[in-house]
């Protein structure tokens, strides 16, 4: 997932909702390190999922959020080594939908969260009994319009082609959220 923003989303101007866009949208508009802004918004998304969830969820997330902030730093240290897909948004949105999706959808079948966004997402899904997909377009739709402050409104249109891209592929991985609950009341 953060190779996937910073050589794809980042470069082109797109951008994915929850937890992830909102770190490019405080990059963008105050230069706020991602890595440090992905590690707080995370923490303030797992105590929610946490009290649902318990231990065992909050053990996998951690792992996977630390790694995905390393890997932040990393990739961003590194610099974007794929060419820009800026003047290509549409192959630009589909890319970066897949990237997200596929990585979301792997941690959260495992039973954690590769982020806030991820366990946001998790907490909606159970508290208003609906899809894991629909919660992630919930939350991302909030954070895309929140981006419209950075991108341009005939730019934000790709950016939601992103989210619903990486929406429909985390959906297509399994969730027990009972299962999760199950582990917190034994």
């Amino acid at each position: 997932m953060s190779f996937t923003v910073v050589n794809i989303h980042l470069q082109a101007g797109i951008t994915e909702g929850g937890v992830l866009g909102l770190t490019v949208l405080l990059y963008k508009l105050l230069d706020f390190d991602p890595s440090i802004a992905s590690g707080a918004l995370d923490f303030i998304c797992f105590l929610l999922a946490f009290s649902r969830f318990g231990k065992n969820f909050l053990k996998k997330t951690a792992v996977a959020s630390l790694a995905f902030a390393v890997f932040y730093k990393i990739f961003m240290g590194i610099g974007a080594f794929l060419p820009s897909f800026y003047n290509m948004p549409i192959i630009a949105s589909v890319l970066g939908g897949i990237g997200i999706g596929i990585g979301c959808g792997l941690v959260i079948e495992q039973g954690g969260a590769a982020g806030g966004d991820d366990a946001l997402a998790l907490v909606i899904a159970d508290k208003l009994k609906v899809h894991i997909s629909k919660a992630y377009l919930i939350s991302d739709l909030v954070v895309l319009f929140m981006s419209l402050a950075y991108i341009p409104f005939n730019r934000i249109f790709f950016s939601i082609i992103t989210t619903v891209v990486s929406s429909i592929l985390v959906g297509q991985f399994e969730v027990n959220l009972e299962g999760k609950k199950q582990e917190q009341s034994a």
